[in-house]
């Protein structure tokens, strides 16, 4: 036998095993059979975008339950001292799902900033970074080494100087193209610098497939952020011809515990070490001087290493729930069955769905898989927008004047099974129509998908494409 023939035996033995292993992991029978057949139809890139992209996490379990009792002890505390406590019974089972399956605790009396782009949301972040008395922790996806983030590094060096404590996560594949010495220059300043799963030789594989896309902020225990900004100058400018459009959320009352609670978690699971001071967790106040049961929250995380995938069950149960209408943002629809189905189902029973995606992606793949999925929305009566004037990064979601969500979780499958997500939702009916209020501005800015017949009715080949890239999305 020749030794090409032995490397050929070899190798279909391995791919065999490959295969195994992605029947043996039970996923959707629509993805597990597209891993098979990338795997065996793309010889050897097949095995190593399985390796990559294609690895289960979501069985392993990272975080002991005697460190998420230890981390979430104050939270707990402090939610049983919120005197007066109502939870509305229209919102309960949703409310429950997400303490179930999250230990997402719903907490009263928050007052909301909405701010819809960088040049509203950075000088607000800038502002609270520099009253900072006591610590700032950021968790972010990307902070990236130009004009913004030199200026927030420079603001966080600053406060350090001054005794603050400061701790930033940020995330290895979100920030491969950022020098070392950048996040460096920062520890030798007395920050504590954190990357999130470093990719590195020979342990990489499926860590470059897991990636903290969150983007929370908390200052002093008092002030927090959360949404789908990261921290770099395209944020505010842009990129080339393209403004950009975002939601970022400010919040100060009880939910910023929660938020305390996410970084702290992830600390844990980055740095290995156990925050739990009181100090992290302040008493709270009221500019009113009496709380009152107004502006209900919860900050729902969610992780490839959970049981489930949570922000995607709390999606689910909104859309099914809805009565009136249902209006989302998102930069990219590539939804799962479920949540497919969940629109669809939800548009055909009478509501009001509409869909607001970017007309232009900054992502070709993701904008050719999903035009098919938009136009099957649009057969089913749901109403697709496409945002004309910049990118629209945004991910929200309102529903009936009474729920909305906000946070860094796309409509795709990454956001929903791969990455590391945290979204906000309120149960509230002024921040709903804010919320709402938003929505419609873009929508004035947008064209119908219905009225672009290019997009709709594309040629044989054109939707071919489409269809192919739509079969691999899944995977990626």
């Amino acid at each position: 036998m020749s030794w090409v023939n032995v490397i050929f035996l070899i190798y279909q033995i391995i791919a065999i095993m490959a295969v195994i292993h992605v029947i043996m992991d039970n996923r959707q029978p629509a993805k597990t059979m597209a891993w098979v057949l990338v795997i065996w139809f793309v010889p050897v890139v097949g095995i190593v975008f399985y390796l990559f992209f294609g690895l289960n996490t979501r069985k392993e379990r990272h975080i002991s339950e005697r460190s998420m009792s230890q981390l979430t002890k104050r939270s707990m505390l402090e939610f049983a001292e919120q005197q007066n406590l109502r939870l509305p019974d229209r919102h309960r089972p949703l409310i429950d799902l997400f303490i179930n399956q999250n230990l997402a605790l719903p907490f009263k009396d928050n007052k909301v900033e909405i701010y819809t782009d960088g040049y509203q949301f950075f000088p607000a972040l800038l502002a609270a970074i520099h009253k900072a008395k006591s610590h700032i922790h950021i968790d972010m996806y990307i902070f990236a080494e130009d004009a913004l983030g030199c200026l927030v590094a420079d603001a966080l060096i600053a406060k350090a100087h001054e005794g603050v404590e400061v701790r930033l996560i940020y995330d290895d594949v979100g920030c491969w193209n950022v020098r070392h010495r950048f996040f460096e220059r920062m520890r030798e300043e007395g920050i504590e610098v954190v990357s999130f799963l470093p990719v590195r030789f020979p342990s990489f594989t499926s860590k470059v497939n897991y990636r903290n896309h969150r983007k929370i902020i908390v200052i002093d225990g008092s002030i927090g952020f959360v949404g789908g900004m990261n921290i770099a100058l395209r944020y505010v400018k842009g990129t080339g011809s393209q403004p950009w459009r975002d939601t970022m959320i400010q919040v100060t009352g009880g939910a910023v515990y929660a938020l305390q609670r996410a970084f702290l978690v992830d600390w844990y699971f980055v740095d290995r070490t156990l925050l739990s001071d009181r100090k992290y967790y302040p008493q709270l106040s009221s500019d009113r001087g009496v709380l009152v049961n107004n502006c209900l929250a919860q900050v729902v995380t969610s992780t490839p290493v959970t049981p489930y995938p949570e922000i995607m069950q709390g999606f689910v149960r909104v859309i099914l729930g809805a009565r009136r209408y249902l209006y989302l943002e998102t930069p990219y629809f590539l939804p799962n069955d479920s949540v497919l189905f969940a629109l669809k189902t939800a548009a055909l029973a009478g509501v009001d769905v509409r869909v607001l995606c970017p007309r232009y992606s900054d992502a070709r793949f993701v904008e050719w898989a999903s035009r098919s999925y938009l136009r099957e929305v649009v057969a089913a009566g749901i109403k697709v927008s496409l945002y004309e004037e910049g990118f629209l990064h945004s991910k929200l979601m309102v529903c009936d004047d009474a729920i909305t969500t906000c946070g860094s979780t796309n409509l795709d499958f990454r956001s929903f099974e791969n990455n590391f997500e945290a979204n906000i939702f309120f149960y509230d009916e002024g921040i709903a129509l804010r919320m709402k209020k938003i929505f419609l501005r873009d929508e004035e800015r947008s064209v119908l998908l219905s009225n672009l017949p290019g997009r709709m009715n594309g040629g044989f080949f054109v939707r071919l494409w489409e269809s192919v890239t739509r079969m691999l999305s899944p995977l990626f």
